[in-house]
Formats: C-alpha cells, structure tokens, sequence
C-alpha cells in the first residue's frame, strides 16, 4: 500500500523537476561543502580540537578591524561614485534613442566583464607617473581603487536600473510638468521613487562587487591597501596561516551576506510590467537643446569607460618614447620565460570547458527551477544563485583544502579550474535563462504533451525555438566570465600551467620591462577577446528586453 502512495505522490512532481538533481549535487560537492569546510577550519583550533572562540580571537585583532573597515569604506564609497556616474548612463540607454545605441551597450558592458587583474592594471598604467594620466598624481593612492571600481561597475548601475527606467510611463512626469514642476522636481518626486528599488538593488550588487574586488586591490593596493579579500589570499599562499584565512573568510561572509539580503528585499519592489510599458514607445531623439545633456552623457561613458582602453592598449605599444610590438611579440612566441602562449591557450581551454560546463548545468537547473512551484521554486534559486553571494577567492579557498579529500583527487586534474570557473558561472546562467523560459505560455508545453511529445521534445521544439536566444547569451557570458575568472583560479593554477590572467598578476610583480611589456600585451588581448564576445552577445540579444 505504502508503495503505491509513494509511486502516486511521486508522479505529482513535474517531471522537469528532477533535472535539478544533477546541478545540486555537483554545487553541493563543489561549493557548499568547501563552503562549510572553511566556517570548520576557523572554529578549529591548532591542535585540531574544536576552538569556537579562535575565529573570534582573530578576528579581533586590531590589524583585522583595520582592514575590514577599509573594505567596508572603499566599497561604500566606490558605490556611491559608481551610482553618481551610472545614473545619467541608465537615462541615456533608457530614454533617448540614438544612432548607434548598440555600441553604446557593448561600450558600457565590455569593463563589468573584464578580468579584474586586466581592469588593475589598465588602471596602474595610465594612472603611473610615466602613464597618459600620470599628471593626475593619482597612483598608489585610493582613488586609483575608487575609478577603477567605477570603470568595473558603472554596467551594472546603468544596465539595471536603465531597464527599469525604460518601463516607466512618461506620462506621470509629464503630468507633474504640466502642473509647474521643474524636470528635477518631476524626477525627484515621479521617477526617482518608482526607481528606488532598483537603485538600491543595483547599489547592493555594486558594493558586494567592491568589497570582494580582489584582482584590482592586488594589483593597485599593493602592501599599502588591502581587503577582506585580498587577506584571505596573502594568509594562505604567503604566510600558510590557513585559521586566519579562515576566519577572515566567515567575516567576509557575513559582510557579503549582509549586501545580497539588501538587494533581496529591495527586488521585491520592482516592476515586472516592463514590455508592456516598453510598447509604448518610451525612447525619443533629442532636438535642440535636448542634445546638450545627451552630449555630456556621452563625453562621461567616453572619459571613463572607452579612453582608459585606448590609454592601455596605445601604452602597450611604446616603450622608452618609441614604438614597438615586443610585448605582443614575446606574447605570441611559443616557449620563453614567460609561458605567455601556453597560458593563452590555458584560458581558452579552461573557458570553453567551464563555459560547457556551466551551460549544461544551468540549462539543467534553470529547467527545473522553471517546472517547480512555490516554494520550492524560490530555494532551489535561492540555492543556485548562492555563489554569487560567496567570493570567488573564498570559494577557490575553500576548494583547495577539500579536494584532497575526494575519492578521487582532483588537485591535479585539468578539470580543477573549469569546475572552480562554472561554479561562478552557473549563476550567471541561471539568471538569464530563467526569464525567458518563465515566459513561455504553459498552454504551448501542455499542448504539446497532450499530443503525445516527451520532455525532451517538447523542449527541443516549445523552450528551445523560443530561448535560443537567452541560451546564446548565457553561453556567451559564461565564458566571458570564465575566461577572465582571477580569484579562485589563482589558487588552483599550477605554477608551470597558468592561465592568463593568472600569469598577468604574476608578471606585474616582477621587476623588468620585459615582463610589463608581455602583462601589458596580454591585458590588451584579454580586452579585445571579451569585447568581439560580448559584440557578438549584444547583436544576439538585440530586440530582447530584461536587466543585465
């Protein structure tokens, strides 16, 4: 008797439900036991005993509350200089229609996915005394960390909260003007709070981003700033304290923690009728005087976000006030010192594996996130968006002390980096198919069972002709994201087998021209990669509406 209920109760569960099987167990593998192994490591004591108060006794350290509190305060400040810079961009993207607005998309996406190591050291060559902008006396100091936050996160403000602001009726602004208010007044009074949700949500992701910035502290802090983040990594492959790394990781946690509940709570009060604002044509070309703050706009996304490109990739043709390709030369020689080609086909190969990966996985996971209901729904989200909200140097920390541990042991693996790389990939993934199969009438799916089609073609011929789409630019962006991926791959790349951003960090901390000219080199090729893929991603997804 008991068996047949349990085989009744079982064929109420959508079928499309146990694909999330597959994702939740290599996430359970892969990410949250590393996760919980670490929280183990600092309530661990030096004789291996449980010690609940160590993390506490080092986290209150003098030193540790110093660097907490400036990664608190560059991340506070950083965000607020991101929402100042990013605002009158979302205007742009969402209320003027221009000539080109395409380019102008790729032109404000290509920084958010740049390898940070690549966007620090764009940022200490044009900022250094000898750089285009060595006149600003800003290197070595804090600000050079403030722009390059900016320059990294400005998309995300601007993509955001511009896909709102798209969905907005005119006509209640309009309606303020009408009745004597100045254009600010109607901003501050009609869109300034129907935006609020998504500034706060968007400014919550922009801290979270700031205060796990790893590749951009490393490389322009140096010895004199540093982070939650880039401590976590100094104790462990420097000083081999692997209690302090840790405890700095749980404080992390809670600060990162802390930010995705913020922008949680502030996503529940966004709009969800965006197409249907969007038909009624909210976008209008400037006339007149209309061209002047469009103009200043415009000069802003080209003085922060294109110049600084350019900057590196014409200083990575001079050396000693002459021209020369000898970093693109030694980058492209196979063999030599450097390793610069085997790291270059490295990434690629990491990337496209973690990019497979990543894509199967999400597919697999966003399917079933999409077939289950209630509550439900909302954990096994909640669930595969996780490592967006644990830092990649904590999640390659907490794959380093665990992977030993497996049946199989996988430190040596060439499958290492790919799965540390589709682990922060996966969630981008999920995020972006989970809309466009939302959003598929349920009617189409049932007809088609009704008529006698399995899963497995219903999907190929219902979800998959009408997300291909979505799929694409997932795909697109999880490679992207792995191929510049800096922070857990730092510690797991073997050191005769790096990839390319990881060979780019080591190569600035060596003394020499000749390794700055290659690092410089290898920048610049990391930049025009991810900027032909995400042109490629942008063409795709041209027409399509949704937040980035």
């Amino acid at each position: 008797m008991a068996p047949a209920v349990v085989a009744r109760g079982a064929r109420r569960i959508p079928a499309g439900v146990w694909l999330g099987v597959l994702p939740a167990a290599f996430l359970l593998v892969f990410f949250a036991w590393p996760v919980i192994a670490i929280l183990r490591r600092g309530l661990t004591g030096p004789d291996g005993g449980p010690d609940p108060l160590g993390a506490a006794r080092i986290l209150a350290e003098p030193g540790v509350w110093g660097i907490a509190g400036f990664t608190i305060g560059q991340a506070l400040a950083s965000t607020l200089l991101t929402l100042l810079a990013g605002l009158p961009v979302a205007w742009l993207l969402a209320r003027v229609a221009l000539p080109g607005r395409l380019v102008l998309r790729i032109a404000v996406t290509v920084p958010f996915v740049l390898p940070t190591v690549v966007v620090g050291i764009l940022f200490r060559v044009i900022l250094a005394p000898q750089g285009p902008l060595g006149f600003l006396g800003l290197d070595g100091t804090v600000w050079a960390i403030l722009l390059a936050h900016v320059f990294f996160n400005i998309a995300v403000i601007a993509r955001t909260v511009g896909s709102v602001w798209s969905t907005l009726d005119r006509r209640a602004e309009q309606a303020a003007r009408t009745l004597g208010a100045t254009p600010f007044q109607a901003w501050r009074t009609v869109t300034l709070p129907a935006l609020r949700p998504a500034i706060l949500s968007a400014s919550a992701i922009v801290f979270l981003f700031c205060a796990t910035s790893f590749g951009v502290v490393l490389v322009l802090g140096g010895s004199r700033y540093r982070t939650l983040e880039t401590e976590i990594y100094l104790q462990t492959v420097q000083a081999f304290d692997l209690r302090a790394a840790a405890a700095l990781s749980i404080l992390q946690m809670l600060t990162i923690g802390a930010a995705i509940l913020i922008a949680t709570l502030a996503r529940r009060g966004r709009r969800s009728d965006g197409q249907a604002a969007m038909a009624s044509g909210q976008q209008a070309r400037p006339r007149g005087a209309q061209w002047v703050p469009v103009a200043l706009v415009l000069g802003v996304v080209a003085a922060l976000l294109v110049a600084p490109p350019l900057l590196l990739a014409w200083t990575s043709v001079r050396r000693g006030g002459s021209f020369t390709l000898e970093g693109y030369r030694l980058l492209l020689g196979r063999g030599g010192d450097h390793e610069a080609w085997g790291a270059m086909l490295m990434s690629l190969r990491t990337a496209t594996d973690a990019a497979v990966l990543a894509t199967v996985l999400g597919v697999l996971a966003a399917v079933a996130i999409t077939a289950a209901r209630g509550r439900w729904a909302i954990a096994g989200e909640a669930a595969l968006l996780a490592p967006l909200g644990i830092s990649a140097v904590t999640v390659g920390f907490g794959l380093f002390i665990t992977l030993g541990q497996l049946p199989v042991d996988l430190r040596s693996s060439p499958l290492v980096i790919p799965i540390a790389q589709a682990l922060i990939a996966i969630p981008l993934v999920v995020r972006v198919l989970l809309p466009a199969l939302r959003a598929v009438d349920p009617r189409l799916r049932e007809g088609a069972r009704v008529l006698g089609a399995s899963p497995a073609r219903v999907w190929a011929s219902i979800d998959l002709p009408l997300a291909w789409r979505s799929l694409a630019v997932a795909a697109g962006f999880a490679f992207i994201v792995s191929l510049g991926e800096f922070g857990a791959t730092s510690f797991l790349a073997r050191a005769g087998e790096p990839t390319l951003p990881v060979l780019i960090g080591r190569l600035i901390s060596r003394p020499g021209a000749e390794s700055y000219s290659v690092a410089m080199a290898g920048a610049v090729a990391l930049l025009v990669l991810t900027a032909a893929v995400i042109a490629v991603v942008e063409i795709v997804r041209v027409g399509e509406i949704g937040e980035f």
